[in-house]
């Protein structure tokens, strides 16, 4: 048996961000891993001759945390690509336009939908603080918009626009997600949006990720599924699928909410958080790579919400062939592995294009995720985020889906992953004793 002062369970973004700080200020750390690398629910990975992130991607200037990060290790964002052309279809019908014409059919729209963002959220990294919120906090996605005096088309194609942000359905998700999303921009959904999509990481998240790891002294342990976790006065007690045991006097559990009810919890952890982890989260649709013949023009496409495929962008351009970025809200709907369901999903929204190979990550048939970047379903905030963030005992949770600002991104992780740090160090240091000994935790 391994014993340390703390214990961190996940080597994502939040779980490095903790089990750095700790160990940097003294703290003997064991990070414990699942898998066979680090880095989460963003994953760069070799595939269609390239380097391709297969999960989380973008970064941005309006996201402190991430950004601090990037420079602290000297790593620079790199701006996406400049896109000349657009489509969309709305009413069954295919048009064709400038970039530029395609925001401009979104922007009143999204005006009207997201006007109340600071409203509701005027200190975006206090989501609570307004008890307004409460009013609105059951109110879906899908009613907020179909509430809007629109045309049938600015409808349609701001659904699909939406179906894309959520990588899910409208007709459960938090309408207050998106205007947390915006009240974090600042209250500018064009800002909100060039944060989604316009800057990458230099060298990939895996640069960042390893960066973070080097600049730590916590003992990391791959390949180690965590089955169970018992807690009592004197410490914590994990035990992996394969048996091996550590022991500590405090617990950081850095998992995707999705998964959390996969271990047993010992006591039991609050019928909040479990009833909150049953739930999950609302992003549970796919992201695929596919590339195709022949040197395309830099385009963006959105096709209709409940497409397999509902939007794709031309991502890469290469001397005879072009590597497309594609979202759909449903997993189940789309095979990463399979291209000539791709050809026949993308014929449904960009037609002409020759499908030459597929890649992916099913992030949702994952057991180690059973979900995509964290958007909230109606009622998480009023109902469940503060009891996430309560500590239970030695036990905190961490993860962008805890987080108070950028949720569903890298930098609420790493916001998140510096919160359980903090308060983990201060547990320990009122305590102020050494490390407890394998006799000393329940068994």
């Amino acid at each position: 048996m391994e014993t340390s002062d703390v214990i961190v369970i996940g080597a994502g973004f939040a779980g490095l961000t903790a089990a750095r700080e700790l160990s940097r200020s003294g703290h003997a750390t064991i990070l414990l891993e699942a898998k066979d690398r680090i880095a989460g629910r963003t994953h760069l990975a070799e595939r269609l001759g390239r380097n391709l992130e297969l999960g989380g991607t973008w970064v941005h200037w309006t996201q402190p945390y991430v950004w601090a990060e990037m420079g602290r290790y000297g790593i620079k964002a790199l701006p996406g690509p400049e896109f000349t052309k657009a489509s969309w279809i709305v009413g069954g019908t295919r048009h064709e336009g400038t970039a530029e014409s395609l925001m401009e059919l979104l922007d009143g729209p999204n005006r009207l939908l997201l006007a109340d963002s600071r409203r509701y959220f005027p200190m975006p990294w206090s989501p609570l603080e307004n008890p307004g919120v409460a009013d609105i906090d059951e109110l879906t996605l899908s009613e907020a918009i179909d509430r809007l005096d629109l045309a049938e088309d600015e409808r349609q194609l701001l659904r699909s626009f939406w179906t894309l942000n959520f990588n899910g359905r409208l007709d459960q998700a938090a309408y207050t997600q998106a205007l947390r999303w915006c009240a974090v921009a600042s209250g500018d959904w064009q800002l909100m949006f060039e944060a989604c999509a316009s800057f990458k990481i230099d060298g990939g998240t895996r640069a960042l990720a390893e960066a973070m790891l080097a600049d730590s002294t916590a003992e990391l342990r791959l390949n180690q599924g965590v089955s169970s976790i018992g807690q009592d006065d004197e410490g914590v007690l994990v035990t992996t699928e394969s048996g091996k045991q550590y022991a500590a006097r405090q617990l950081i559990v850095a998992l995707p909410l999705s998964v959390l009810n996969d271990i047993d919890i010992q006591p039991a952890l609050s019928p909040g958080k479990r009833e909150a982890a049953a739930r999950g989260q609302a992003g549970r649709g796919a992201k695929l790579w596919v590339r195709v013949q022949g040197r395309q023009e830099r385009f963006v496409a959105f096709g209709p919400e409940t497409g397999a495929l509902n939007f794709v962008q031309a991502e890469y351009i290469d001397h005879d062939t072009t590597t497309l970025v594609c979202f759909g809200p449903d997993a189940g709907a789309v095979d990463v592995e399979d291209a000539a369901a791709a050809q026949r999903h993308l014929d449904a929204i960009v037609p002409g294009l020759t499908v030459l190979d597929v890649a992916g990550h099913n992030w949702v048939a994952d057991q180690h995720a059973r979900s995509t970047w964290p958007m909230h379903y109606t009622g998480y905030l009023t109902r469940y985020l503060a009891e996430l963030q309560r500590p239970e005992g030695r036990i905190r949770l961490a993860g962008s889906d805890v987080a108070n600002g950028w949720g569903g991104f890298i930098d609420g992780a790493i916001e998140s992953g510096l919160d359980a740090a903090r308060q983990a160090a201060s547990a320990l240091g009122r305590e102020a004793r050494p490390p407890i000994a394998a006799t000393a935790v329940v068994g």
